[in-house]
């Protein structure tokens, strides 16, 4: 795995090299793009790109959310039961049902969701609850699942990428221009800014859309994310290094 300094050269290659063309053409292109030209294979495991540092990549002056990290809730099994109850059939393959929603501490969303911080774990409530699903226990993290996840995701640090971009789709091209080196990520900044509805919460339930799994349903992985602007409420220390 690349080390954090190679990682930092080849941002500044990149930055010297300009604009690139995508390798993907949707919102996560910019990610895509980058970790291939750094050498870094796609992966879903819950450590780090780098050997002790995550690498995140971001267009510049865009309010894009950026994905923290994933964790399905428990029990086990649960958002295959909330697509059943709560989802609504998908664009392309209706009768199926998907569920795409975004979650907040601060206030009920439009399809009835809201989390709730407790002392010892994070709860994802619903107002239809208990006539949708009356046999359901509510959707859960326990504390010490989250502060794993966030141990494992970003082991010493963050090196987050900003780039100048142009085009769409599939002819949308990157210029990799910053880097910023930020730690001191833990769980207690994490609680309070999910509480105060900075972070929030994506439930991602969807189906393959192209390959040997095509129709299949398809968990692209319960996300906490963050607008990228609001990463020192979580970080204590920044450092541009690019």
């Amino acid at each position: 795995m690349k080390t954090f300094e190679e990682l930092v050269d080849g941002i500044k290659e990149l930055k010297e090299r300009g604009f690139v063309k995508t390798h993907r053409s949707d919102d996560t292109g910019i990610g895509k793009t980058l970790e291939d030209l750094l050498g870094i294979k796609e992966n879903n495991f819950a450590g780090p790109d780098g050997e002790d540092t995550e690498l995140k990549a971001a267009r510049k002056n865009s309010s894009s959310m950026l994905t923290l990290f994933t964790k399905a809730p428990s029990p086990r099994g649960t958002n295959s039961k909330l697509r059943k109850a709560y989802g609504y059939p998908d664009e392309n393959f209706a009768p199926k049902l998907c569920l795409h929603t975004t979650i907040t501490s601060t206030k009920f969303n439009s399809q009835g969701f809201k989390i709730i911080s407790k002392k010892d774990r994070i709860e994802l409530t619903s107002k239809k609850h208990q006539t949708k699903i009356p046999d359901m226990p509510v959707p859960y993290w326990k504390r010490e699942t989250l502060e794993k996840a966030i141990r494992e995701k970003y082991k010493d640090s963050l090196l987050y990428a900003k780039a100048e971009f142009k085009g769409s789709g599939k002819d949308e091209e990157f210029h990799y221009v910053e880097a910023y080196h930020l730690q001191g990520l833990n769980f207690e900044k994490f609680a309070i800014n999910l509480n105060k509805g900075i972070l929030k919460m994506d439930v991602r339930l969807g189906f393959y859309d192209s390959g040997k799994n095509y129709g299949k349903p398809h968990d692209h992985g319960t996300a906490f994310r963050i607008n990228p602007s609001f990463l020192d409420l979580i970080f204590s220390k920044r450092k541009r290094v690019v």
